[in-house]
């Protein structure tokens, strides 16, 4: 059985430590307005199609946990599409088309890629469908060639999130230490920023060579036989930061098995697993980007697009460290 089908076993009924949970959401946006409540609510005849990247991965549950509640609360009806994997990107594109058919009202996205499902996504808008924008950015560029007009976008900001992390490492040293990155999908935009913001925490510490930036495709499988290739090239890194908990897990348990305990492994996304090995002394910190909170702002913002309401064009909620010392 693969890490991956073993992990997934293990927490897909399990929520995500402070993710929209806290007593009201913690969100900034590009203009003076948040996001809010839309006004009125919508009629429930009014379908929004939400499509996320997988559910292999327990960032996507929450952040559906957190689109069921803007329904609930807001009186929609939401249809949930999700790929095999994060890099099921052709898949992702035919659930596009499938909503399309549907004739949904909007759509939130977390797409793949930031550049494939551009054109598609340029089809639905000519329909009439809006577009809301989640988790991983379109790139601006493809989406003005293509003509698909302004598409509001949800998250966080990576590069300041995983800059947290990068520092959090860096602080720790005090002598001429190894580090290595492990990248999520490159096309991504939100992997290109974790790794750039990774870097630069990093480089606070004259002392830390960066060895290796390698990709595991976000995946646990993969994470692990990076990491494997990794050490035995680079057997004295002592520092990792994985774009993604899933990631992360992976390259405990090949760590663990090595023997290799003395490196200190970052993750992103604070998966309750990751929590768990925070915990247990496997882990030094993730960074908490409040997935279910992307979710729901998500549906509230297309919400307030069918309302006929202006909207930020990028509205960004908050990251925190999670580390052994903040857990207690």
């Amino acid at each position: 059985m693969s890490f991956t089908r073993l992990f997934s076993a293990t927490v897909m009924g399990l929520g995500l430590l402070g993710c929209g949970q806290s007593n009201g959401p913690n969100v900034n946006t590009t203009s003076a307005a948040a996001v809010s409540a839309p006004a009125p609510a919508a009629k429930p005849s009014r379908q929004i199609g939400l499509v996320m990247k997988t559910l292999t991965n327990p960032f996507f549950i929450e952040m559906e946990k957190g689109a069921r509640r803007a329904e609930k609360e807001f009186g929609v009806s939401l249809i949930v599409k999700t790929a095999a994997q994060e890099t099921s990107i052709e898949q992702q594109i035919q659930l596009v088309n499938d909503l399309i058919a549907a004739k949904v009202d909007a759509i939130v996205i977390a797409p793949g890629d930031s550049q494939s499902l551009v054109a598609t996504l340029k089809k639905a808008a000519d329909t009439g469908i809006k577009i809301v924008n989640i988790d991983n950015r379109l790139d601006p560029v493809a989406v003005q060639q293509a003509g698909a007009g302004e598409i509001p976008f949800v998250s966080v900001d990576n590069e300041a999130g995983a800059y947290k992390a990068g520092k959090f490492l860096a602080d720790k040293i005090d002598a001429p230490t190894q580090a290595a990155i492990l990248e999520g999908i490159r096309s991504a935009d939100n992997a290109r920023q974790r790794m750039e913001g990774a870097k630069r925490g990093l480089a606070t510490n004259k002392q830390i060579r960066l060895v290796a930036s390698e990709t595991a495709n976000w995946k646990i499988d993969e994470a692990y036989s990076v990491s494997k290739a990794l050490f035995a090239k680079n057997p004295d890194i002592r520092l990792l930061f994985a774009a993604n908990d899933m990631m992360a897990i992976g390259a405990v348990k090949y760590l663990q098995e090595s023997g290799k305990t003395k490196v200190l492994v970052v993750g992103y996304d604070a998966l309750s697993e990751a929590i768990a090995e925070i915990k247990n002394g496997r882990m030094a910190a993730t960074v908490d980007q409040q997935a279910a909170e992307q979710g729901y702002q998500g549906v509230a913002l297309a919400l307030r697009l069918l309302n006929g309401e202006k909207v930020p064009a990028v509205t960004l909620i908050d990251t925190r460290l999670i580390t052994a010392d903040s857990l207690k």
